[in-house]
């Protein structure tokens, strides 16, 4: 990300929040903002982000060794890759570290604020190897 934010402006370079303006459109950020502000809801014991599947949420309840926590994490897990398309040219595991990081941030402020009087682990989970793109998750269950 530096070196394409010192491409600019003839080299003299642009700082990350100006380059946003110049590049970004509102319903990107319309679209991004369900995904950096989810809505979180509360269903029977658990919490989920909204528009779960229910069927999905009985299939993994019906599962044998099924906890709130198990269901919970892979209910509410995010390949952060997927938040853009499976052609993105510009994926690279330093951006979803970095997407990464501040998604458990963001997700942990956001459920706190909603869900004062129950306690969450928000995880970042990196793959072993870092070239395995698809394999940066974040997800959150309820301690």
């Amino acid at each position: 990300m530096k070196l394409e934010l010192g491409e600019w402006n003839n080299g003299r370079g642009i700082d990350i929040g100006s380059w946003t303006g110049c590049v970004g459109n509102f319903s990107l950020a319309v679209g991004y903002s369900s995904i950096f502000w989810p809505s979180f809801v509360a269903h029977r014991q658990y919490i989920l982000v909204e528009g779960f599947s229910e069927e999905g949420l009985r299939a993994f309840e019906s599962a044998p060794a099924s906890t709130r926590r198990s269901i919970e994490w892979v209910m509410n897990h995010l390949h952060v890759a997927d938040i853009q398309h499976s052609e993105c040219a510009d994926i690279s595991s330093d951006k979803l570290i970095l997407l990464g990081k501040r998604l458990v941030e963001i997700f942990a402020a956001k459920l706190q604020w909603q869900f004062p009087d129950r306690e969450f682990v928000v995880e970042f989970i990196k793959p072993e190897n870092p070239e395995e793109l698809m394999d940066y998750q974040v997800s959150f269950f309820q301690k």
